[in-house]
Formats: structure tokens, C-alpha cells, sequence
């Protein structure tokens, strides 16, 4: 054998001794663990014995308390309940007692009852008795009365009845004329005093305005310049603004025309800067609109701030002031319509002062009442119905839409308010060159006035005098008597506000006349 060989098994052999020895030690160890192991159970479980047996005396003890306590319980409730049936039954006793009494006072009451009703009925059967008596006279005092008058119980109530009514028509005619006069009487001096103090207390000193712009030139020579090579400049101008220039043979002047008065505005602004400049082409033309447009929009903003701090109304939505500005712009027959918003606001608001009632929303309300106006070529509906939407979009209070709604009688005014803005409307639209009406609408409300005055029943002809103011009724004596003329006054009034619109008011003059002609022969 070599002597790696013997090294080999050397090796060998110490790594098999190291392998047993391990093994042994292991197991060695293991059978020490679970002796410590057995000894630490049988410590926990003779422990556990104790704690239980423990427990179980503990257990014994408590339970043993309980009983105590729960027998104490037991006596005191059993000794309430007791105490309690015992006076439950005291009460019982006393309900009974009171029953018995009101017993016997309801039988004394009944038998007392009994002896009433015998007397009613006793005397019911009188009255019975009289009432076929009074029946029996009362047919024969009839049968006398009809022999003796000739007619029958029907024919006779008929003729009084008839008598009362033609009473009644003269004395209810006569008191609806005192009381129509003495209300007249009174209204009016009140009416009178309210609007004559508000119209002194805020005089319009121009209520009139040109709806047509012209821009003066200086000279001939410029209308060529402004219409340009091959017509380029004037096409510019038209087609940037919206507005159609009118040139002319009127000198040194060229005419606007738009319905938009705005456009028709920013055109003339325009045309006045470029003839200021003298630089006139497209581009130069483009960059003045531009310029213009910026000028115009801040003067909106500017005029209906003014409008709101002259009359004093506060917290509008800022939309609602820049539509405001817009008005300035925008005329009504020959009036401004926000000059004559503010000066409708002032009136009211004085009226509103000298009545006790809120000033502050007359003056709102009159402000806003003709608000649709800066819209109504841009949404369908009339003016009213847009200034109700708008001013209910940005929250304004409901007086103020009922206000709107109402001054031009589209709805009843149903506030003292609406009143107020509708007579202010009226007193500022009347003011010298405010309004101008056309012959033809002119002439049609006479026709209607006079038509719906002799479509009633006894009227003879009619006229319609003092352009409007007045219509004069022409009655058939035989047909209406002088104590229906009243009533049919009233209802020719009534039949013309129903169906006319105007301005102040219609004086109806019923006249009768009878005439007796002879010819002496």
C-alpha cells in the first residue's frame, strides 16, 4: 500500500468516527429535551388543577352572595307590590264610590228630562195647532185680497217685484254717481298733487334726440377719399361696422344708416377718426373700428355705472349695468331710453317717498323697466317679457319683475310699485316732443273709439273730439233712460279699456235730448 492510500483510509475512517459521534449526541440531546419537557407539562397541569379548584370554591362563594342578594330583592319588590295593590285598590274603591254617585245623579237628571220633554211636546202640539189655524186664516185673507184686487198671488208678486227694480235702477244709478264723483273728487286732487310735486321736483331739460347720423366732411374732396379706388375703402367700412353709408349730392356730409344704434355709433366714431387722421385704406381703416369698438364698450360700461349712481340703486349684477350702458343708445319714438329710465326711476321714487311706501325699489324697478329694450333685435318677444328674463336671471327681487311686467299693462299691476312705474312711465313718455304718433294709427284709434261707442244699444251716433281725449255720445231719449245713463257710461269705459291702448285718459260725454217739432199751418 502506497502512502496516500494510508492517508485515504485515515481520513476515511476519522470522518465515520465524526459521523457516529454526532448521531449519538443528537439522540442524547433529544432524550434530555423531553425529560425537561415531560417535567414542565406535568408542573403546568398540577397548576392547573389548583387554579380550577379555585375557581370552583370562588364560584361556590359568589353564588352563595347572589342568592343572599337576590332574596333581599325578592322581599322588598314583593312588599312594593303590596303597598301598591293595597292603594290601587283604595282607588278602585273611590272610582267606585264617584260612579255611584253620578249615577244617581244622571237617573235625577233623566227623570227631570222626561218631564220637559212631555211639556215640549205638549206644546208642540200647540203650536201645531196654531200654525193650521194662521194657515187656514191666511188662505182666506189670499182668497179676499185676489177677489178683491183681481189678480192672482203670481201676478201681484211680479208687479211689485217689477215697481222694486225700476226703484232700485234709479237709486242704485244715483248712489253710483255720488260715490263715483266724491272717489273722482279725491283721486284726482291726491293724483294731482303726487305728480306735480314729482314733476317739479325733476325737470327734463331735453327729452328729444336725432335718430339719423350724419358725419360732417371738410370738404368735397374727401367723400372720394373715403370711398376709395374701385370703391375698396367705403366697402371696408361697411363691412366691418354693419352700416351702409349714404353719399350723396347733400355737401360736405355723409348719412349713416342702421337699425342697430350702436353700429350706427361705432361708424361714425370711425369716419370721424379717419377724416381727423386723413390716413385712409383698409388696414387703417381695420385698426380704427378696432379702436373705436374699445372706446364705445368702455362709454357703455361708463354710462351705466353713471346710471346707477345718479338714482342711487345699488348691489345690480354687472351685467345688467353693462345693458343698462347699452340704452344710451338706443332711442324710443324721439327719447333717449336710458335718460328716460333714470328720469322714470327719479319719478317713481319720489311718488314711492310721498306714499310711505319702499323708494329704493320704486327707483329699482323704474331703472329697470325698460331693460329689454338693449336686447330685443337680438331675442324674440317684446321688450317686457325680455326684461322680465333677464332681470329674473340675475336674480332680481319679484316686486321689481311684477314692476316690469306690468308698466305697459301686460299683466294687472297688482302693487302700489308697479302703480308708481307705470304713472312714471306715463308722465316722462308725455313730456314736450317725447312721442310723435303717425296720421294713419292716428286715425284708427278714432275709428275704433267711435265704433265701439256705437255698437251699444240706444246710441244714436258718435264723435270722437279733442284729438282723442273726448268721444260725445248722441242717446235715444226713447230707448235709454236718464237713469241708465250712467250705467251705460260705464260700460262704453269699461269696453274701451278693455280694448284701446293711449295715453292719459278718455272723457265719455253722454248726451240725451228729446225734441217735440210742430208746424203751424
Amino acid at each position: 500500500m502506497t502512502t496516500t492510500m494510508v492517508i485515504l483510509l485515515c481520513l476515511a475512517s476519522f470522518v465515520v468516527s465524526g459521523i457516529i459521534f454526532a448521531v449519538i449526541a443528537f439522540r442524547v440531546g433529544i432524550s434530555h429535551r423531553k425529560k425537561i419537557a415531560e417535567a414542565e407539562i406535568g408542573s403546568a397541569e398540577a397548576e392547573a388543577q389548583r387554579i380550577l379548584t379555585d375557581a370552583d370554591k370562588d364560584a361556590a362563594t359568589r353564588k352563595k352572595e347572589a342568592l343572599l342578594e337576590a332574596k333581599d330583592e325578592i322581599h322588598k319588590l314583593r312588599s312594593e307590590a303590596d303597598r301598591d295593590i293595597k292603594e290601587r285598590r283604595n282607588e278602585v274603591s273611590r272610582q267606585e264610590r264617584r260612579i255611584m254617585q253620578k249615577e244617581e245623579s244622571l237617573d235625577k237628571k233623566m227623570d227631570s228630562l222626561e218631564k220637559k220633554e212631555e211639556k215640549l211636546n205638549d206644546k208642540l202640539k200647540q203650536a201645531d195647532q196654531k200654525l193650521e189655524e194662521a194657515e187656514i186664516i191666511k188662505r182666506s185673507q189670499i182668497d179676499n185680497l185676489e177677489r178683491i184686487s183681481g189678480l192672482t198671488a203670481e201676478e201681484a208678486k211680479a208687479q211689485l217685484l217689477a215697481s222694486l227694480e225700476d226703484d232700485l235702477v234709479y237709486e242704485k244709478a244715483q248712489k253710483i254717481t255720488a260715490y263715483e264723483q266724491q272717489i273722482k273728487n279725491e283721486c284726482e286732487d291726491k293724483a294731482k298733487e303726487l305728480i306735480s310735486l314729482a314733476i317739479s321736483k325733476l325737470a327734463a331739460e331735453q327729452v328729444s334726440e336725432a335718430t339719423v347720423s350724419v358725419v360732417a366732411l371738410p370738404n368735397d374732396e374727401m367723400k372720394g377719399r373715403i370711398i376709395g379706388r374701385e370703391g375698396r375703402n367705403i366697402r371696408a367700412i361697411e363691412t366691418l361696422t354693419g352700416v351702409d353709408l349714404i353719399i350723396d349730392d347733400t355737401p360736405e356730409a355723409i348719412t349713416l344708416s342702421c337699425f342697430d344704434p350702436v353700429r350706427r355709433e361705432l361708424a361714425r366714431l370711425t369716419l370721424e377718426k379717419l377724416i381727423s387722421d386723413g390716413r385712409i385704406h383698409p388696414s387703417r381703416i381695420e385698426e380704427t373700428v378696432e379702436k373705436s369698438r374699445r372706446e364705445i364698450e368702455h362709454k357703455i360700461k361708463t354710462e351705466g355705472e353713471r346710471a346707477i349712481l345718479e338714482t342711487n340703486v345699488h348691489g345690480v349684477h354687472y351685467e345688467i349695468v353693462k345693458l343698462l350702458g347699452r340704452l344710451t343708445y338706443r332711442t324710443s319714438y324721439c327719447q333717449n331710453v336710458l335718460n328716460h329710465s333714470i328720469e322714470v326711476a327719479h319719478l317713481a321714487g319720489i311718488m314711492a317717498s310721498e306714499l310711505g311706501v319702499d323708494a329704493t325699489t320704486a327707483r329699482r324697478a323704474g331703472l329697470l323697466h325698460d331693460i329689454g329694450k338693449a336686447l330685443n333685435h337680438e331675442i324674440e318677444g317684446s321688450h317686457v317679457q325680455i326684461g322680465v328674463d333677464v332681470c329674473r336671471k340675475f336674480k332680481e327681487s319679484p316686486a321689481v319683475l311684477h314692476a316690469i311686467e306690468a308698466h305697459h299693462n301686460d299683466v294687472e299691476p297688482k302693487t302700489v310699485i308697479a302703480c308708481l312705474v307705470q304713472a312714471a312711465d306715463a308722465i316722462s313718455a308725455a313730456r314736450p316732443a317725447a312721442r310723435r304718433e303717425n296720421l294713419e294709427s292716428f286715425i284708427k284709434r278714432l275709428e275704433k273709439l267711435e265704433e265701439i261707442a256705437n255698437s251699444f244699444d240706444g246710441v244714436e251716433k258718435s264723435f270722437a273730439i279733442q284729438a282723442g281725449r273726448e268721444v260725445r255720445v248722441m242717446i235715444k231719449p226713447e230707448v235709454i233712460k236718464d237713469d241708465k245713463m250712467v250705467l251705460v257710461a260705464r260700460d262704453i269705459v269699461k269696453r274701451i279699456e278693455n280694448e284701446l291702448n293711449y295715453p292719459g285718459q278718455i272723457k265719455v260725454n253722454l248726451i240725451r235730448e228729446s225734441r217735440a217739432i210742430e208746424f203751424a199751418k
